[in-house]
């Protein structure tokens, strides 16, 4: 099969982001001028007049951040509109963060998107509610619930400061949900995204029944004129479960200055420490070349698929194959060989899947990979070369967060955060032992300190605030909040792991050096190791633990073009490869694996792969029995 996925790869994947090729593209500092001056002509025309403009590239860095007031930004409401009062997560908070909500925004339109499908914040708000779709009760989650709460400012991976430098950059706020962030192409090749706040209120839609007229999103949809993706792949074309998605409530028609360009201020331009130095518009990095931090491989460190690999900025692989820094390789951990093998054959697996939220119909799936030793080390990442950016982190969080639920010491580890108060009578994160409290009330005394391993699939299924999942009104899952105070904006241990850490770096400073920091290192692993949930953990499937016969030895996790390919991509890229290598290394033991457990009468779920996945393959059933 490695013959027909280099075919399709060089055919559909890396003439798009080839460097120096002739469809490489990036934002120039006249496009981000451009760009800004379409979105202050049309706020101006909506009397408007605080508003924050902001526009990245592909891979985070930010280019520009206009105030039309700078003296006068607005504040910030984070309201997910379900009434739930300050003190409850992030829900509730009124913060003098207008700038960090436009860059996020401009972020998660860049992130989101790809050559195969264009997506907005707008479509981020309809895949991370309690119903997918919003408003339909009945129905399961988002299928990315909790994806918001990536691209983490404290995370280990992503790249911080305000020079240009290589990515993926991290967001100040995560992914968003609010209407009025968009991506930004040129020759059909996503280059950047373009993020608006002006209306005081961070929140999402909570209903898909009605078309809105959202005052950012119609700001951030002047700013893209001239920049819009092709037709053919803008979400409102693309579906899940027979579901379109929504990509904006309106359109160009809709404008007020449709073609006006305001004249700019280059003191509007201002500083955001920790993202933006201020001084006007800057150009951004070409997708693909060493300086993005996202460039081809070439068979040098994954040989026989073609893929692309995270650079330092200098032409080195930062996250090359290697051996488990804990437990060592000789100890029972992973060697480089079984790594690179491991990860070969995932991404070989993901170059045969038929992608599902991607055009044109028959592409192949593209996404990110990433593998972790048993105390969630990096031990390598790999990516095919149009896969949306988000996944990078989040391959990683599902890798990490497989690994750690699989952990027996999980329970302890959790058990030893205490409460921290955030903001003075106003914000306290619980203690995060009361989570252990809740899920061993629920699944069983031993839950989380027995070596049951846990996919993600199977760690969100106890993280809706319904269990089982789309039941409106039964009690939530243990790692949940109560449905009454939930919102995308307060989920529960997702959040409370990293929201120490959020609030701490709203002031634009680098996180600490072992990353997201509510769990503390390990005494007995030697070293200096990062937490081990050192870029937060994920609730949406696409992951497994990595076992050694009876020996947890770390975690698979993938991200990219639609949950189910995910997961079959993650599961069956391990097992080939546990067979290919021979050497023990494979999924976990039937008997230790989570959908053994039968919890409030539903027995949890592990993986769910697509009935006949293969775009070379009439194959059927392809993960049953293994």
């Amino acid at each position: 099969m490695k013959t027909l996925s280099a075919l399709i790869f060089c055919t559909l994947g890396f003439l798009t982001a080839a460097p120096g090729g002739a469809l490489a593209q990036a934002l120039t500092a006249n496009d981000v001028d451009q760009v800004i001056a379409q979105a202050v002509a049309e706020a101006s025309a909506r009397s408007m007049g605080n508003a924050v403009v902001s526009v990245v590239d592909r891979v985070g860095n930010v280019l520009g951040v206009y105030a039309m007031d700078p003296q006068n930004l607005p504040l910030v409401r984070i309201d997910s509109g379900r009434g739930i009062s300050e003190g409850n997560g992030l829900d509730g908070l009124e913060l003098d963060i207008a700038p960090l909500a436009a860059i996020t925004k401009a972020i998660t339109g860049a992130y989101l998107s790809s050559s195969g499908n264009a997506f907005s914040t707008r479509t981020a708000s309809q895949i991370v509610q309690e119903n997918f779709n919003p408003g339909e009760a009945g129905q399961p989650g988002g299928p990315l619930f909790g994806v918001q709460f990536s691209q983490l400012p404290c995370s280990d991976l992503m790249r911080f400061g305000e020079e240009l430098g290589s990515g993926p950059r991290r967001s100040p706020l995560g992914l968003s949900a609010d209407p009025g962030g968009m991506p930004l192409y040129k020759d059909g090749i996503v280059v950047g995204g373009v993020g608006v706040f002006a209306d005081g209120i961070y929140g999402l839609d909570r209903n898909l029944s009605d078309y809105d007229r959202d005052v950012d999103e119609l700001i951030a949809v002047a700013g893209q004129q001239g920049f819009e993706p092709p037709l053919d792949i803008i979400g409102h074309r693309i579906t899940v479960e027979g579901k379109f998605f929504r990509y904006a409530d309106i359109d160009a028609r809709f404008l007020m200055a449709k073609g006006a360009r305001a004249t700019l201020t280059a003191g509007n331009y201002i500083a955001v420490p920790g993202y933006m130095p201020g001084g006007g518009a800057r150009a951004g990095r070409t997708y693909g070349s060493i300086s993005s931090g996202m460039r081809p491989d070439s068979g040098v460190d994954v040989p026989g698929v073609e893929v692309f690999v995270l650079d330092d900025g200098s032409g080195a692989n930062r996250y090359a194959p290697r051996d488990s820094l804990a437990p060592s390789s000789t100890a029972g951990g992973l060697t480089a060989a079984e790594v690179r093998t491991i990860l070969s054959e995932a991404l070989d697996v993901a170059l045969r899947a038929r992608a599902q939220i991607r055009r044109p119909l028959g592409s192949h799936a593209q996404v990110s990979a990433s593998i972790v030793d048993a105390e969630g080390n990096i031990l390598a990442i790999a990516r095919t070369p149009d896969a949306p950016i988000f996944g990078t982190d989040v391959s990683l969080q599902k890798a990490r967060t497989a690994t750690f639920t699989s952990r027996s010491t999980a329970a302890a580890e959790l058990r030893a955060v205490p409460a921290i108060e955030l903001i003075p009578d106003v914000l306290t994160v619980p203690a995060l032992g009361t989570y252990v409290d809740a899920v061993q009330d629920f699944v069983g005394p031993t839950a989380l300190a027995d070596g049951i391993a846990f996919a993600d699939r199977s760690g969100g299924n106890l993280s809706r605030p319904f269990y089982p999942d789309g039941i409106n009104g039964r009690p939530n899952g243990p790692f949940s909040k109560p449905f009454a105070v939930w919102s995308p904006f307060n989920v529960g241990l997702q959040l409370d792991l990293v929201l120490p850490d959020i609030v701490a770096r709203l002031d634009g400073s680098p996180p600490p050096p072992q990353g997201c920091t509510a769990l503390p290192q390990s005494a007995a692993a030697p070293g200096p190791l990062p937490t081990r949930l050192a870029n937060g953990m994920q609730i949406f499937p696409g992951s497994v633990p990595i076992f050694r016969g009876e020996t947890l030895v770390g975690g698979l996790g993938v991200s990219g073009d639609g949950i189910d390919q995910d997961d079959m991509i993650s599961f069956l890229g391990l097992h080939n490869a546990g067979e290919s290598l021979g050497t023990g290394v494979g999924n976990a033991p039937r008997e230790r694996r989570a959908d053994t457990l039968k919890v409030k009468g539903v027995n949890l779920r592990y993986v769910n792969c697509p009935f006949a996945p293969f775009l070379d393959s009439r194959e059927q059933s392809v993960c049953a029995g293994k």
